[in-house]
């Protein structure tokens, strides 16, 4: 069974500096708000981020960004937010660019347990560079590790009181899959109901994944990111 918390830091008191840490989210679609918000109130460092795109110019990930608490990002879209890039430039953060669906893939082989895998995407291409590449059956591959993390930062609509999740839907995007490849998970979710009120056919992450579960204070607008 998961563990409910009402006090948010009490909930990140497993992040250390130093921790490799899966953050959900498209933009800042179905991103942990309130979780990375408590994040910035950490005093923690040196953190390796491994998300779609690190958030929006002071907003999402791009607030922890611009505490200079990010030393590398793992991700597929980082020129959304501006800061990413003058921050590279200037020799601040280090980037790890992965196609999405290579990102991915190598989210859900660290769920399974796979070391990694081969797929033709990148090959021929700079991103190709430094990795193993392998011929099979006529046709070019390289290598891609598998990705897992101390922790998952991720957003879910609703869970139960044993941590099933139901997700809303483009907001599922890459939660599920960061659910399955870090050693400690934590949920930020809109409600939290008792066991055995949730669909069993609309549950997508089941409780075994999940170790924290905390109520959102945060929520997505047109006007931006607001309090609830």
């Amino acid at each position: 069974m998961a563990t409910i918390q009402h006090e948010i830091n009490e909930a990140l008191s497993c992040v250390k500096s130093g921790d490799t840490i899966l953050v959900g989210g498209f933009g800042l679609i179905g991103a942990p708000l309130t979780l990375i918000e408590a994040l910035t109130e950490k005093d923690v460092n040196d953190l390796t981020i491994v998300s779609n795109n690190l958030g929006e110019s002071g907003k999402g990930l791009g607030k922890l960004l611009n505490q200079n608490k990010i030393k590398k990002g793992i991700g597929s879209y980082f020129t959304s937010n501006r800061d990413v890039g003058d921050k590279y430039q200037k020799g601040e953060i280090e980037l790890e660019l992965l196609p999405q669906g290579t990102l991915a893939e190598s989210l859900r082989a660290g769920g399974a347990g796979l070391g990694g895998y081969y797929t033709t995407t990148g090959v021929g291409t700079d991103l190709a560079k430094g990795k193993e590449q392998r011929e099979i059956d006529g046709i070019n591959y390289i290598m891609e590790k598998a990705i897992r993390a101390d922790v998952a930062l991720i957003r879910a609509h609703k869970a139960d009181t044993l941590g099933n999740l139901v997700y809303y839907k483009t907001a599922r995007n890459f939660n599920p899959l960061m659910a399955t490849a870090a050693k400690t998970v934590i949920v930020e979710v809109d409600e939290i109901v008792e066991a055995g009120e949730l669909d069993p056919e609309a549950i997508v992450t089941p409780f075994i994944f999940v170790d924290t579960i905390v109520k959102a204070q945060q929520v997505l607008t047109k006007q931006g990111v607001v309090s609830k």
